[in-house]
């Protein structure tokens, strides 16, 4: 840490003199029969933190407070409560109470900022040898109060901030939700002469459990909205360099239609005359489906490409389906979609799943209506989000703020007060 002028009665200390550490080998839990009901958890260094509950009686760690510390990655827990843990690749850390506050310490270690990307164990050869700033207790323990303070406001309006952010992902589904049973476009279709689609309807028998729809909308299965064929990657191993060296023509594979914001242009690969031969480009428009991993995450193509059979492509009939009408269909549908992939490692479903879907269909005119519609309430949101992920970026810098503050003696100065 960068040393600077401290306020009169602070000194620096090695963080190792501060917090002597204890080898976890004899807290390591035995069985991963992890249930809730069991009574002690079982925790991580990590974000996960509390991976589990065991009802193992031996071996639990009772002299809290303390600080559990990843030896690989430095990131670190504060824990006020008796517990196992997973591994030996941590650290047990706590302070002598009548020089530092273990709380005090955790505070500070989350300022430290420790390069961490070789694999070896930090505490003792890095992290340990931080000087940092240590006042008398009585301020540590008024600091530490301040810091409970402010981070409890602090933390009650980043929980806020992602219930809203969750609040979105609800309403945008009931967007769709209400943008395929007509409701979006009610007022619209009672001031416009409306004609139904010219296709057939599916049987009675197959619609007699989905949503009602208006009485000028019909059931089609999604085959008879356009063309639907699996991508082509015939050669074996997929992944042989024969078919990319030298590549000049996109290969486009379910995480890039994942990683797309509507229409793909970006892709990771490239096939060459020989991948293209024993694959197929698609044009400039395609919808792709992906139906293997990724279920069901759809993308535009923004360019001319190829793509393998874990990912569908859909061209729509111009005359009776709307080609961000169907995508925003599929979008609406990808739970059930789900539900269609066997219970197996990697989730997928086949063509003949696709082909079937049954969409609700109504004319040319208002299918361009409800896209507007859609498109309209879902910029509104993603606004929203922006400002959202934007104001929880800045609530994550506000804490760094504080803590900079509160080991550099401002904080009871100042007074501060959370602005988030």
């Amino acid at each position: 840490m960068k040393k600077t002028n401290l306020p009169d009665g602070w000194q620096y200390y090695d963080l190792g003199e501060l917090l002597p550490y204890e080898q976890p080998t004899q807290y390591i839990v035995v069985s991963t029969d992890y249930r809730d009901e069991y009574e002690t958890p079982v925790l991580t260094a990590g974000k996960t933190f509390v991976i589990g509950h065991t009802n193992e009686t031996d071996g639990i760690y009772t002299s809290f407070p303390a600080i559990i510390f990843d030896d690989f990655t430095t990131a670190s827990q504060y824990v006020n409560f008796k517990f196992k843990v997973k591994s030996s690749a941590m650290k047990i850390l706590k302070a002598d109470k009548n020089v530092a506050l273990t709380k005090y310490l955790y505070y500070m270690m989350q300022i430290i900022e420790c390069e961490h990307s070789t694999h070896k164990r930090y505490w003792i050869q890095t992290y340990s040898k931080y000087q940092i700033p240590l006042p008398i207790l009585s301020e540590q323990e008024r600091i530490v109060a301040k810091l409970d303070e402010l981070f409890s406001e602090l933390d009650k309006g980043v929980e806020a901030l992602k219930k809203a952010r969750e609040q979105l992902k609800i309403y945008r589904q009931a967007v769709l939700k209400d943008a395929f049973e007509g409701k979006l476009t009610f007022e619209w279709r009672n001031t416009s002469t409306i004609p139904s689609p010219s296709i057939s309807q599916v049987d009675s028998a197959y619609i007699r459990d989905l949503p009602h729809i208006p009485s000028e909308w019909k059931y089609v299965l999604l085959n008879y909205l356009g063309d639907l064929g699996r991508g082509k990657s015939k050669h074996r191993p997929r992944n042989d360099k024969a078919l990319f060296e030298d590549g000049k023509y996109p290969f486009v594979q379910t995480g890039d239609i994942k990683a797309a914001n509507r229409y793909l242009t970006e892709f990771t690969t490239q096939y060459n005359d020989f991948g293209l031969h024993q694959s197929k480009i698609w044009p400039v428009g395609t919808l792709c489906i992906t139906i293997a991993a990724n279920i069901a995450e759809t993308a535009f193509l923004g360019i001319d490409a190829c793509f393998p059979d874990s990912i569908v492509g859909f061209k729509n009939y111009e005359d009776v389906a709307n080609a961000e009408y169907i995508e925003y269909f599929i979008q609406s549908a990808k739970i059930k979609l789900w539900a269609f992939a066997p219970a197996t490692a990697q989730k997928n479903i086949n063509l003949a799943t696709l082909e079937n879907i049954i969409v609700p269909l109504c004319s040319i005119q208002e299918q361009e209506q409800v896209v507007c519609e859609i498109e309209t309430r879902l910029s509104i949101c993603d606004n929203l989000e922006i400002l959202l992920e934007e104001t929880l970026t800045k609530s994550e810098g506000l804490r760094q703020s504080i803590l900079k503050k509160a080991f550099e003696g401002k904080l009871l100065q100042t007074g501060d007060q959370l602005n988030v």
